[in-house]
């Protein structure tokens, strides 16, 4: 039916079955596979834009060298909020110094629109948070440890009055942590919220400085604000940080994330709308299908890794649905509140954050949808190489990760603990085992390696690169490929199964049989045609074609059509119109024929006989026995069938002319039922 798979049709024992299903389900998948492709948006303007806001993050209009890429102290930050970064927030004036014109709001790079006002926050640390040796606790009076929420510093401070001076918990910001380049931060904080204008906002800043709002325990300072570009119909969420590391010093990064909140504005848009809505439709019909399997295999449906994959796809797809609906729902709460208080802090960082795992679900989920495409085309041997050659050497090659990572995790913690404190690649254990990955696809710095120890940094490099490279990896290459030569092997042997490419040179004969049948009975009555004279008897005509094989019902069938004075004779007019009738109709089946050679030409199946000969060449004794046979099985069946449509058209003309009488009627019933037998039996 309907949903008419593999799993729940009976195709064990009848492969072209198994093959036609299969082939249904894969043309039924490419059409949603194309439908989910055009769901998702392509990242192209997101990039452009993120770009751009990249340039502006810590870049002054007015002084675009200056970059707060080399800030190093506390100093430094407290000039660059109050000169480049509001700069950058606040545009009021064309290049020529001249207003934007009445509208108070700032537009970055005259085309981005700044959402509401920035808003800046900072946490801290507690003094002695870390212990100081004994020696020099009469010289440091202060101690403040690296960060962690344990040692956070929420106290009030400086003013004591307003929320920069006030701690506020992450459940009261609606905030979330954050992973800098030194650890990861609470969602929590001291924060200001700017102002609409640049001065406004520098007399804010200008108070922070007065009251030393940054201290020796301020470990990272955030400034998150939001931007709208109309033209191209995205958001970009932006968070500056400055990291202050325990050793002294800031360390400045940026996160930007460009997404689409407004869904449906241009016409493309409303065309993706069609394309979810049949999305949707898919994920029902794929949903209905899935539970049918389930019903029918029960638990050993789980067997399948295909299943499973399939379970995947559906669950991750309907949680992108939920997650649509929802961030719908929410864009339009915030754009409320933003519309009617302009001067607020827009919080699109909630939603950017859950849109940016939605299109990583996305990703993920599509990536599964196309590896998914290897389900429909396992019915080809050619296709099961991989699958099957991945399967064979798996405990081979099981076996051989324990020895190779054995091997590799010695070398990362060698590097580790040789050049971790003077080589960032080797800084922590985890980037000493991307780096090993890195030396061995060739990309490696072995100056800095060398650099960092001569002495050992050469013994490790050399020796990594014999033992890894060359060895144990070639080994690896050697295990796959002589697995794999066994499997081509082995299915070289086998015998050949009915392919997809089988069914559609079947289905070319049949068609070509028939076409074929046709022409030759319209040669037939051309030839009785010209035996007779001007004038052209019934009896003449059906004892021509009679002799040819044809059933008397087709014979009286062809002389009635234009046999129009109903006299049993066709004169000379009558018998000129068949001949053109017939002749138009052979004229039609030449091209049918002719198209359907060209379609199968390039495969050399243009020709029953060429597809025999085709197969004889390519396959051995047994299965040119097979095909022969089949071609004769095929010829047998269309006889049948032309064979009984002739008795059933007969027992109707029977039926028309005994049914006058009680008697003929009985007779008749008999007659049916005899030539019912008979068409049984045959």
């Amino acid at each position: 039916g309907l949903w008419g798979t593999t799993l729940t049709e009976n195709t064990a024992e009848d492969r072209e079955l198994y093959v036609k299903t299969t082939l249904r389900e894969l043309l039924v998948y490419i059409v949603f596979l194309v439908d989910i492709c055009l769901c998702e948006e392509g990242p192209g303007r997101c990039i452009a834009l993120s770009k751009l806001e990249s340039h502006i993050c810590y870049r002054s209009p007015k002084d675009p060298v200056k970059s707060s890429k080399v800030i190093s102290s506390r100093l430094q930050r407290e000039s660059y909020a109050q000169g480049p970064l509001l700069d950058s927030l606040y545009w009021a004036k064309w290049y020529n110094n001249k207003s934007l014109g009445q509208n108070t709001q700032s537009y970055i790079y005259y085309e981005n629109l700044l959402l509401g006002v920035p808003r800046m926050r900072q946490l801290k640390v507690q003094n002695n948070s870390c212990v100081v040796h004994d020696d020099f606790k009469e010289d440091i009076s202060g101690c403040y440890d690296v960060y962690s929420e344990e040692k956070e510093d929420r106290s009030p401070f400086g003013l004591l009055n307003g929320t920069a001076w006030q701690y506020h918990t992450e459940e009261e910001l609606d905030g979330s942590s954050h992973w800098g380049k030194l650890t990861t931060y609470s969602g929590g904080g001291y924060y200001i919220d700017l102002k609409m204008s640049r001065e406004e906002s520098a007399e804010s800043l200008q108070v922070l400085k007065e009251n030393l709002w940054l201290d020796r325990g301020t470990r990272a300072v955030f400034v998150d604000f939001s931007v709208y570009n109309a033209n191209i119909n995205l958001f970009c969420v932006l968070r500056l940080l400055v990291e202050f590391p325990a050793t002294g010093g800031a360390i400045p990064s940026w996160q930007i994330r460009t997404v689409k909140l407004l869904r449906y504005v241009s016409t493309w848009d409303f065309f993706v709308v069609s394309c979810e809505i049949v999305f949707c439709v898919f994920i029902f019909y794929y949903v209905v299908e899935e539970m049918l399997e389930l019903h029918i295999h029960r638990l050993q449906y789980f067997t399948s890794i295909w299943n499973i994959l399939d379970i995947v796809v559906i669950l991750l797809s309907i949680v992108a649905i939920g997650f649509h609906i929802f961030r719908t729902i929410e864009v339009n709460r915030l754009m409320g509140q933003l519309l009617k208080n302009p001067s607020i802090y827009a919080d699109f960082e909630f939603l950017a954050f859950w849109q940016t795992q939605y299109n990583n679900m996305n990703a993920v989920n599509l990536f599964f949808a196309w590896i998914k495409i290897f389900k429909y085309i396992s019915f080809n041997k050619t296709m099961t190489q991989l699958s099957s050659t991945l399967a064979r050497c798996a405990k081979d090659i099981l076996g051989f990760a324990i020895m190779f990572f054995i091997v590799f995790f010695a070398y990362a913690q060698l590097g580790y603990l040789l050049f971790g404190t003077q080589v960032e690649n080797f800084s922590t254990f985890v980037k000493c085992i991307f780096t090993q990955f890195r030396i061995i696809l060739g990309d490696f710095d072995y100056n800095a390696i060398d650099n960092a120890n001569r002495i050992l940094g050469p013994i490790y490099f050399v020796t990594y690169v014999f033992f890894v490279f060359f060895v144990l990896l070639n080994m690896f290459l050697a295990i796959i490929n002589d697995t794999y030569s066994e499997v081509k092997e082995e299915l070289s042997n086998q015998k050949n199964e009915l392919q997809l490419s089988d069914i559609l040179k079947q289905g070319y004969n049949r068609t070509l049989m028939k076409l074929k049948l046709n022409k030759d009975r319209i040669s037939d009555v051309q030839k009785a045609l010209q035996k007779g004279t001007k004038e052209l008897e019934f009896e003449d005509f059906k004892n021509s074609l009679r002799k040819l094989g044809h059933a008397e019902h087709e014979i009286t069938a062809a002389f009635a059509k234009f046999d129009k004075d109903g006299n049993q004779i066709l004169d000379e007019e009558e018998q000129k119109r068949m001949r053109n009738d017939l002749e138009e109709k052979r004229v039609a089946l030449n091209e049918e024929i002719e198209n359907l050679g060209k379609s199968f030409g390039d495969n050399g199946f243009n020709d029953p006989l060429a597809f025999a000969d085709a197969k004889n060449n390519q396959a051995n004794k047994s299965s040119s026995a097979s095909e022969e046979e089949f071609q004769r099985l095929l010829q047998r069946v269309l006889h049948l069938e032309h064979s009984i449509g002739g008795l059933i058209s007969k027992t109707e003309a029977l039926v028309l002319k005994l049914e006058g009488t009680d008697k003929s009627k009985v007779r008749t019933k008999t007659q049916c039922a005899s030539y019912l037998i008979l068409c049984q039996q045959i």
